[in-house]
């Protein structure tokens, strides 16, 4: 059996956040503005580009569903909330700044993800229980 390391998280955590961010990020470089400025002239370039997207959020979606399940994500989805709402309890974090709460909620959405991604392996090392969704026939 394969064991996950720090840098298969931590790839895991760049790809998710490479999702995020070319999908929206408040600089105004992303597939949101691009898309935004050409909606009267689609080009074959924003499908195509619109597609990758789609199908690597359909890959972190559902593999971080089917490893926290439903209560598991809720709950992941707290936990980060509950750093926001301390990094504006501590005033590192203002609710009036948009740019950089976005920012904050992006990375921590990434971070969600790979732990998504990453759970089964992390489970699996901490408790020795194996995922048997897909199991392989030799």
């Amino acid at each position: 059996m394969r064991t996950i390391t720090a840098g298969g998280i931590a790839l895991r955590f760049f790809f998710a956040l490479l999702l995020i961010l070319c999908s929206y990020n408040p600089s105004g470089y992303s597939y949101y503005h691009w898309l935004w400025a050409n909606l009267s002239s689609l080009t074959p370039y924003l499908a195509i580009a619109g597609l990758i997207l789609i199908i690597g959020w359909a890959i972190y979606l559902r593999a971080t569903f089917r490893s926290l399940g439903f209560i598991g994500v809720v709950l992941a989805g707290l936990f980060f909330a509950c750093l926001v709402w301390l990094l504006v309890y501590w005033g590192v974090l203002a609710l009036d700044k948009f740019t950089s709460l976005a920012w904050v909620v992006e990375v921590l959405f990434a971070a969600l993800l790979a732990v998504g991604m990453s759970w089964s392996h992390i489970r699996r090392r901490l408790s020795g229980q194996v995922d048997t969704d897909d199991v392989d026939q030799n």
